[in-house]
């Protein structure tokens, strides 16, 4: 499904180079629920705007699905994105404009399909996650949990292969915390594969496996090793994590 082989990511200005990813490898197989734990400045955010394709790489190679992504176009990346990846972000990224209905149309409308297939992917997608009866209600009206909803329907509602989760649970009480992970959990069930990054121990234990990122260094701490990356920060040069 994924498979990062010495994926490197350096920010560079006039002054100074910032290396946020260091010789990382990772094998993320059809189905798995991994996830990403790590003190923030370790680089967790930047491996998954990398593995979203929201971020180029330095070097290393990134195959997903079996396609070199480091060979695709501004143009290519954009259509793999939106055809194979969904995204869950902790700040939810509803447009507040927008009812819900419209909110999980709006990146369904870049794959050039039909309003009614549309429609019918929008509606199964609400209901699957408990909003079927609330469409044309706005996010200001909703709990931060059926927000959270709302923005996973909008990622299943494309069917996408690799679902990525960033803080999904952050700004949540522990009680909707637990049913978001539910709910996760259950497409994870059906087939989807997903990366979480949290900073939640108990959440993180729930998934099949969990990488931990810390001091520059990667390490699987379940199941065969999956993470491997070698040298923490060399002297004068900087660690950093979106």
């Amino acid at each position: 499904m994924l498979h990062m082989q010495g994926v490197t990511k350096v920010y560079r200005t006039e002054l100074v180079e910032t290396h946020a990813l260091r010789s990382l490898d990772l094998h993320v197989r059809d189905g798995e629920f991994v996830a990403v734990t790590g003190p923030s400045g370790s680089g967790k955010t930047t491996f998954l705007n990398i593995a979203g394709l929201l971020e180029e790489f330095t070097g290393g190679s990134y195959l997903l699905d079996g396609e070199d992504v480091s060979k695709l176009g501004d143009d290519a990346r954009s259509k793999l994105r939106n055809r194979k990846i969904g995204f869950i972000f902790q700040s939810f990224n509803l447009i507040p404009d927008l009812n819900l209905f419209d909110n999980v149309d709006a990146p369904l409308r870049y794959r050039g399909m039909s309003s009614s297939e549309r429609r019918q992917r929008i509606e199964e997608a609400l209901t699957r996650v408990g909003l079927g009866s609330r469409m044309r209600h706005y996010p200001s009206e909703l709990s931060g949990g059926q927000q959270q909803r709302a923005a996973i329907a909008r990622a299943l509602a494309g069917s996408p292969r690799l679902l990525l989760a960033d803080e999904p649970t952050g700004n949540l009480d522990s009680q909707m915390a637990r049913s978001v992970m539910e709910l996760l959990e259950e497409i994870n069930s059906q087939g989807t594969t997903i990366i979480m990054v949290t900073h939640d121990p108990e959440l993180a234990a729930r998934a099949q496996r969990n990488v931990h990122i810390v001091d520059g260094m990667v390490t699987d701490l379940r199941s065969e090793p999956a993470l491997v990356s070698a040298r923490p920060a060399t002297a004068g040069v900087a660690q950093s994590d979106a």
